[in-house]
């Protein structure tokens, strides 16, 4: 059996890969030992078919590093939207080769149908490069907004007036306008802030009535139809999803995006809501997308609101927009530290968003306060960055994908990065998985892997290893495309594209699973075969660059079990049947 393992072993990494990989004729009962060259960078195999007499065989190249092997390097993930100027399959194909791991969808503009094109290319680039890619869909939310004017060029509202919101349809003028919607009215107390066309009028309220609030203008400037509105001292008694939103999640679902981002989210009840509507919708044998929260209201930060926010969904974007006009601005950069913390602490990923380069929708390079609050976000802890406008409607999208990779890769190669990150305190967890990917994290920093690699089928316990942002790689197998999509926006966590059979099972690639109980056929191979597979992983991931390289391995066994973690393995890239370069095949 362990004959047949390598054997089948050596044939998957010449399969993978162009580059050369492990070519060493051998026979029954042969030893094999690597040996490094000194006049190349590539590796030699020398084969013995006795213990004492080693005969050399050609010179071949052993785990050279793809040509996308950098792209894999980095360990915080970068979000890209997509729009009229990244539309074409060439742009998001370049998109992806300069850093881009997950495609944002904003369904605020455009069709579905638009949408449902964008994700089939991106479908097809993630089976051309056989690595997968998250799509986020973004729905809309609620907008908040006045109504219209008698003049077009709306007016001008002086500071000190009184000026009047109400639910009266008639145009408005110089001392009211309609504000079309009863639950701000409800809501409002004297003295609360009224924020209208992204806080450039501020208007604080001074008197309630039936229909009608008085508001003193403390920061003048023109208003105009159809500006919105927001409201940071109060709670709204409304649904964070709208019909057009609830048409756009039942299409999301229909068309299989990998996560749902949900706006205008004000307290945890908001994403119990969601779930509803997604257990509801969701259509028969379909995965179910991970849930992220838009945190952009003050009220998110109540009580424990927050970390209650946190447990509920499976991710987090520090949606800075709306939040830094609701929010003073000294205070948004706090605010940022305490989600990152909490999403770190509680072990879900976390996006920082907004305006991240804004310069570079008409500039070719940021400015450098725009760099410092990149590089910023990534000392912070954030799993991954967001660009905006700046990849969907900006000259320069490829550029400013590669400028955040570039930032990433600067901040990473900083040793205060590695400091800032061990320095930060996960809460207490005693469970037999969580030991298991601590053990795993310490014995890759003892004996120097290159990875450590999790099988995984929901990705729980890869969620785990990331929360405690090891020194190496995460590699993450899993038979579930879906979840290997999800995995894709965390930290450090480089998922495989799975195939028939990839975990180490024989399974059909057209059998449907059951993906809350899932029963896989086990192979007919031992646990030797679930481990050559995680080294022609690393190998075609270039993960790995000598036969000695080692991995760390984390499963459960039985295979199947969610959540399960209770074995881990070290193992040199040669296979688990070598150790200190010599492979012994009987």
């Amino acid at each position: 059996m362990p004959c047949q393992v390598f054997k089948m072993w050596l044939a998957a990494a010449l399969a993978i890969t162009s580059t050369g990989a492990f070519n060493v004729p051998h026979s029954k009962s042969s030893r094999v030992s690597f040996m490094r060259t000194t006049t190349t960078s590539t590796t030699a195999l020398s084969v013995s078919t006795s213990p004492n007499k080693t005969t050399t065989t050609k010179s071949t190249t052993v785990a050279a590093v793809p040509k996308l092997a950098q792209r894999w390097r980095k360990s915080t993930k970068q979000l890209a939207t997509l729009g009229p100027a990244s539309s074409s399959k060439e742009m998001i194909e370049k998109l992806f080769l300069a850093g881009a791991d997950v495609f944002r969808l904003n369904f605020s503009h455009g069709s579905q149908e638009q949408k449902k094109e964008l994700l089939l290319i991106i479908r097809e680039i993630e089976e051309k490069y056989a690595h997968p890619i998250a799509v986020l869909g973004d729905l809309q939310g609620p907008k908040l907004r006045v109504g219209e004017f008698s003049k077009p060029e709306g007016e001008y509202l002086e500071q000190g007036q009184i000026f009047r919101l109400d639910l009266d349809e008639a145009k408005g003028d110089k001392k009211r306008v309609q504000l079309p919607h009863p639950e701000i009215l409800e809501a409002s107390e004297i003295g609360h802030v009224l924020l209208v066309d992204d806080g450039k009028v501020k208007l604080t309220v001074v008197g309630k009535g039936e229909g009608y609030l008085d508001c003193r203008v403390d920061v003048e400037g023109k208003i105009s139809n159809r500006k919105g509105v927001n409201t940071p001292d109060s709670v709204l008694d409304i649904s964070p999803l709208t019909p057009k939103d609830r048409s756009d999640l039942e299409y999301m679902l229909k068309i299989g995006v990998d996560w749902v981002a949900l706006s205008f989210v004000q307290r945890p009840e908001d994403i119990v809501e969601i779930h509803e509507l997604i257990d509801k919708y969701l259509p028969d044998a379909a995965f179910k997308p991970a849930v992220m929260a838009k945190i952009e209201k003050p009220s998110c930060f109540i009580g424990d609101s927050l970390e209650r926010i946190v447990e509920l969904c499976e991710g987090i974007m520090v949606a800075r927009g709306d939040l830094g006009v609701e929010c003073a601005p000294e205070d948004v950069p706090l605010l940022q530290k305490q989600i990152i913390d909490t999403c770190r602490m509680i072990g879900k990923p976390v996006v920082v968003a907004t305006q991240m380069l804004e310069s570079m929708i008409e500039s070719p390079t940021p400015t450098r306060a725009e760099a410092s609050d990149v590089a910023t976000a990534i000392y912070d802890g954030a799993d991954a960055i967001m660009l905006s406008a700046e990849s969907a409607a900006g000259r320069y999208p490829e550029e400013s994908v590669a400028m955040q990779q570039r930032i990433i890769n600067r901040v990473e190669a900083d040793s205060h990065y590695r400091k800032m990150l061990h320095t930060f305190e996960q809460l207490e967890d005693t469970s037999p998985s969580n030991a298991i990917v601590l053990a795993a994290r310490q014995i890759a920093r003892s004996v120097q892997a290159k990875s450590i690699v999790s099988f995984t089928l929901r990705g729980s316990t890869v969620l785990r290893a990331s929360q405690g942002r090891p020194s190496v790689p995460i590699l993450a197998i899993s038979p579930f495309k879906e979840t290997a999509r999800q995995l894709a926006l965390s930290w450090g966590v480089y998922p495989e594209l799975p195939k028939a059979a990839s975990f180490g099972y024989l399974v059909d690639e057209d059998e449907l699973f059951d993906y809350d109980s899932p029963h896989l056929e086990k192979a007919s191979d031992d646990f030797d075969a679930v481990l050559r597979n995680a080294c022609r992983l690393a190998l075609k991931k270039g993960l790995v660059t000598d036969p000695n390289d080692l991995l760390v391995v984390t499963a459960g066994i039985p295979f199947g079990t969610p959540g399960a973690a209770n074995v881990i393995r070290i193992v040199p890239a040669a296979g688990p049947s070598c150790w200190d370069g010599v492979c012994r095949v009987d």
